[in-house]
């Protein structure tokens, strides 16, 4: 009896951490959305232009076949499930459960603005966190970002560190179950495990059972976001690589050897 329920929480918390990671495959905290109900400083190109941004794709019949894959387990599993908690929590609650979490990776944020000398930024993700912390129950509210005080959140990891030192993209990945990215984000997202408080909680099962939880409560405000860029795209693929690509060149990232550097700087450090 004690090795059947084992077995059945082992099943389950391997279900909900694949539903839970395919959720930023089509709409990752790197993709911003209203229902975050957290603002971020974003950068510019320093003459206002839009440029087009390209990425080296030599792995394009793989990710192709990873994103047909990627694509099914979303509207198969991962939006049925978000619908489905979606419709028992309301939105205000699974809006203060994003802000906790996000609140909760503070070492993420504030660690690479300091491996980026961005000590504005360092200072001012210190800020929030105490401020969310504190009066802000544990992050579920966000008073570090009203108007009075009005400290918006520096959205800085790892891959963005490495693209501060002049490491480019690389080139594209499709990763089954965990979506786009490139060979340096890849990397850069391997760092980024180790400096999340919840990869030290043990056992494994609770660790994953938890951050499968989050991203099913990040899938449920996003829930359209996917729908919308694939209705409205000739080829979905390529809609989703440009997505992604276009929005981590618009971070501060570069693409390396493919596309010329742009001159880019904080809207805010004007």
């Amino acid at each position: 009896m004690r090795k059947s329920v084992h077995t059945l929480i082992f099943i389950l918390t391997a279900w909900t951490l694949s539903v839970g990671i395919l959720a930023p495959a089509y709409g990752s905290s790197e993709m911003p959305s209203p229902e975050k109900d957290i603002k971020v400083n974003e950068t510019v190109d320093e003459y206002g232009d839009e440029e087009p941004i390209t990425i080296y794709d030599p792995l394009e019949p793989f990710n192709r076949v990873m994103f047909e894959f990627n694509d099914k387990l979303y509207f198969w599993v991962v939006k049925p499930v978000a619908q489905g908690y979606g419709e028992v929590m309301p939105e205000p609650v699974r809006a203060g459960v994003n802000r906790f979490f996000h609140n909760l990776s503070f070492p993420v944020r504030f660690i690479n603005c300091l491996l980026q000398a961005n000590f504005k930024g360092a200072l001012t993700e210190l800020g929030r966190f105490s401020i969310n912390t504190i009066w802000g129950i544990g992050g579920i509210l966000d008073p570090a970002g009203n108007e009075d005080i009005n400290l918006t959140p520096y959205e800085e990891d790892f891959g963005r560190t490495l693209a501060s030192y002049g490491i480019g993209h690389g080139f594209f990945i499709m990763w089954p179950i965990f979506g786009p990215s490139s060979l340096r984000d890849t990397f850069g997202s391997l760092g980024d495990h180790f400096l999340q408080p919840v990869s030290y909680i043990r056992p494994w099962y609770t660790e994953t059972a938890i951050k499968g939880y989050d991203k099913i409560n990040d899938a449920s405000l996003r829930i359209g976001d996917y729908e919308s860029l694939k209705e409205a795209a000739i080829d979905a693929y390529v809609a989703v690589r440009n997505a992604y690509i276009q929005h981590r060149e618009k971070r501060g990232g570069r693409t390396g050897f493919i596309a010329p550097p742009t001159k880019q700087k904080r809207e805010s450090d004007k």
